[in-house]
């Protein structure tokens, strides 16, 4: 009967650990989280093309600096140009997904 339990205990523990290593590792994709919060839809698929020309290309821009407006946005910091426009979607992205964002886009040429 113990054996029983162990081998149940040790089961769950492996399976929790799959899921949320799946989850982690979506959570820490740059590319899919900027296209699955909707990034893409002013900022371009390619990061470098808005579809207005106000709004600003991200590709190549510095992590930090990026990741710092998102947050600004998001706390209501920066409440100028467009930025009421993205502070509905920044509630919907977590502060690790955010940094996935900007380390994603610092890459970007």
């Amino acid at each position: 009967m113990k054996s029983k339990k162990v081998t149940l205990t040790t089961a769950a523990a492996v399976l929790a650990g799959i899921l949320l290593t799946s989850t982690s590792a979506y959570a820490l994709d740059g590319a899919a989280l900027y296209q699955a919060k909707t990034c893409f839809a002013c900022h371009g698929v390619d990061a470098k093309t808005p579809i207005m020309p106000a709004y600003p290309k991200l590709s190549g821009q510095s992590a930090v600096y990026a990741l710092q407006q998102m947050k600004d946005i998001k706390s209501g910091a920066r409440a100028n140009g467009m930025s009421a426009a993205m502070k509905a979607v920044m509630q919907m992205v977590s502060d690790e997904e955010m940094e996935a964002i900007a380390q994603w886009l610092e890459g970007l040429n």
